[in-house]
């Protein structure tokens, strides 16, 4: 758990009121708590506040809070700000995250942190596979695994890795990491933050300050970022896979890793890196490991040895030639269509609670699809889509019917390097609790179905 005490002394003896009961918020009064940090609670959710002391924050002073502690996934400014957010905002009093918190209690603490629309968890993951096999001590958390807060208290020598949503950031009014990394944008998450613009905006926050800087080049919206970060108190390095880059870091159509147009890494052979957006991430990291002082033989060790993350392009199954792939992290157009690109035939699980904009993205590859297989709430809507593209489907509305007629279609037809892949482009919680919960039910599914089967299964 990290260490609140520092915090203590800037608040004025004032309590601090934590809206949003989930992880972050569960972990930031258990910090405060243990560092003698008075703490007032509040959830919408009633199951959300049992076994613990909470007060309806919705109609109260806040002059009488140090600040308000926001979960990120309570609105701020759109569609609407939360009552609490209101009524901090009358007071005067600042709203943050758990993020800012660690930072105002150890400002000097090294950090590096980790945006984007896509690939940011794998990127973030990656990065700490780095730096732990290279023998450095870190820690990494944030919007993956651990809350910031509940994470190990580090020496003054460690390493903080966080993945920062768009929500975070704008919850950080003065924290920015000394690595800075934005690895792509894509419109997203723009109900909450008014249009591309606002989402841009709070993105953009991460290079606030002096340090790291490191840009992906490969789409519109990034390479107008990283002009401004290029004319910044940022040090810079531009990443790309679509482009050569005689100074920076790219990768080339065939897959090698290149720093400054000398060789470093075919990444063809890493398992667990495949696709041209693993390629993009490992670059990322790449460039952010040099940055933090990690050798190339260290970082070359590091992207040979990396597992993968849960519910991004695994592996679940293969089973008479089958493969099948649990990619339910991918909750957009933009993220599945970096798995239909990668995979060709695919018997495609897809839908769930849909989300803005279309899939002009998927539709790039929408020819690798043998068949497509739909869920939840999107069904109606991506069947519609893939009339317009002559692809067939069938409206399988539950996760364990795609399952099981995929699987059908994909052992009757035999054809080669054929995949059975759930990469919904679409949220998850229509049916699910969250993506990963989405994506345990698909293995357990997986395993169940190809455990029956008669043949070579593995």
């Amino acid at each position: 758990m990290i260490d609140l005490k520092p915090l203590k002394p800037q608040l004025n003896n004032k309590p601090v009121a934590i809206v949003g009961l989930g992880k972050s918020g569960v972990a930031a009064y258990e910090a405060c708590r243990a560092a003698g940090i008075a703490t007032v609670l509040w959830d919408d959710n009633a199951a959300a506040r049992q076994g613990l002391p909470t007060e309806d924050l919705t109609q109260v002073d806040f002059s009488r809070f140090a600040l308000l502690c926001l979960a990120p996934g309570i609105p701020l400014t759109h569609p609407a700000p939360h009552p609490t957010v209101m009524q901090a905002r009358k007071a005067g009093c600042d709203i943050v995250c758990d993020i800012e918190l660690f930072h105002r209690a150890h400002p000097a603490i090294k950090t590096i942190g980790i945006t984007g629309t896509n690939g940011k968890s794998t990127t973030t993951a990656l990065i700490g596979h780095i730096l732990k096999t290279a023998g450095v001590e870190s820690a990494v958390g944030g919007n993956i695994g651990d809350a910031a807060l509940s994470l190990p208290q580090l020496s003054d020598k460690g390493v903080y890795v966080f993945e920062l949503s768009s929500y975070q950031l704008d919850l950080c009014p003065t924290y920015t990491p000394d690595i800075a990394v934005l690895i792509n944008l894509a419109p997203d998450h723009l109900d909450r933050h008014g249009g591309m613009e606002g989402y841009i905006a709070a993105k953009k926050k991460i290079f606030r300050g002096k340090g790291g800087g490191i840009v992906g080049l490969d789409d519109e919206w990034s390479r107008e970022v990283y002009g401004e970060v290029a004319n910044s108190a940022r040090h810079d390095i531009p990443v790309s896979c679509l482009s050569p880059l005689a100074e920076g870091i790219s990768v080339t159509p065939e897959g090698l890793l290149k720093d400054n147009g000398r060789e470093i890494l075919d990444l063809k052979p890493c398992r667990a890196l495949q696709g041209q957006h693993n390629w993009q991430n490992a670059a990322m990291a790449y460039a952010t490991c040099t940055a933090a002082g990690v050798t190339a033989a260290q970082i070359i060790a590091g992207l040979k040895t990396f597992p993968g993350l849960a519910h991004r392009q695994n592996i679940v199954a293969v089973c008479n030639g089958v493969t099948y792939i649990n990619d339910s992290k991918a909750t957009n157009d933009q993220a599945a269509a970096m798995a239909l690109r990668t995979y060709d035939p695919i018997y495609w699980i897809a839908g769930g609670k849909p989300k803005d904009g279309g899939y002009s993205d998927c539709e790039k590859y929408i020819r690798h699809v043998r068949h497509a297989f739909l869920i939840g709430d999107a069904q109606q809507k991506m069947a519609a889509w893939l009339k317009t593209q002559d692809v067939p489907f069938t409206l399988s509305g539950t996760l364990d019917k795609a399952v099981a007629a995929a699987h059908g279609l994909a052992q009757q037809e035999k054809l080669q390097n054929a995949v059975v892949l759930l990469s919904p482009a679409c949220a998850s919680f229509d049916q699910f609790k969250n993506f990963e919960q989405r994506g345990e039910a698909f293995v357990d599914l997986v395993k169940k179905t190809t455990s029956g089967a008669k043949d070579a299964c593995a």
